[in-house]
This record gives C-alpha cells, sequence and structure tokens, in this order.
C-alpha cells in the first residue's frame, strides 16, 4: 500500500479516535508492535474507515456493536469516546447496546454498558449520571 493510505489512516485515526489517544500509541510502538501498527493504520484508518459509503456515526455505531458481540472489552471505552467525537449521543451509544444485546446476548451488552457507562461519566456525559 502506498503512503498516501497509511497518511490518511493517520488523519482518520486522530480524527477519530484523538491525538493524545494516537500520541500515546505511537510513543508506545516498539519494534514488536511496529507492523501492527502500521497494519491497522493502513487497513483499518486508511482503508476502511475512509471510504465514503458509510458515515463515521455510522461506522461507530457497526464498531461499537462487534465489539459488545466479540467481547473486546479492551477497545470498548476507547470507541465510546470515537462514537461521541463522530457525532453519537450517550442515549444512542445506549441503544446500541440495547439493540447489540437482542444479537449477541445479555452478558455481551451488559459488559459493554459497565464500561459505557464509566467511560461517559467519566466525560461528564449527562445521560450517564
Amino acid at each position: 500500500m502506498s503512503d498516501d493510505v497509511f497518511e490518511a489512516g493517520m488523519v482518520v485515526r486522530r480524527e477519530v479516535l484523538g491525538d493524545e489517544h494516537v500520541d500515546r500509541a505511537v510513543a508506545n510502538t516498539t519494534a514488536f508492535t511496529e507492523r501492527f501498527q502500521d497494519y491497522i493504520t493502513r487497513a483499518a484508518w486508511g482503508s476502511i474507515w475512509t471510504r465514503d459509503e458509510l458515515d463515521r456515526r455510522t461506522r461507530s455505531c457497526v464498531t461499537l456493536a462487534v465489539l459488545t458481540a466479540l467481547r473486546c472489552e479492551n477497545e470498548i471505552a476507547m470507541h465510546v469516546r470515537a462514537a461521541l467525537r463522530n457525532g453519537l449521543t450517550a442515549d444512542e451509544i445506549g441503544e446500541v447496546l440495547l439493540h447489540t444485546a437482542v444479537y449477541a446476548g445479555v452478558p455481551s451488552a451488559n459488559a459493554a454498558f459497565a464500561i459505557a457507562q464509566k467511560t461517559l461519566a467519566e466525560l461528564d456525559e449527562p445521560s450517564a449520571q
């Protein structure tokens, strides 16, 4: 892939996750994780999140649903913050998690709700209080 894909991926990654998160990830990159960081920047952020067919709000909904379904609990807080940056409200995030409970199971959604509520409360989002 070209450097254009990497650069576009880094722009989107920063817009969605925030400079602080991306700067921390870049600073913590080692020789062992370097190829993985390059891969996610190109593949996820440069090749998928840059596509026009879905807007970022929709991509955030899909991402939260899939992370919940797969019990990727280490990723949920980061993507709750990203969903807010992409224009979702706390109530909409809750609806995504509630909807996911029907298809992925209550235990998965329960864990995601706990993580989301903690994250939203840390950000002083009113619906999470």
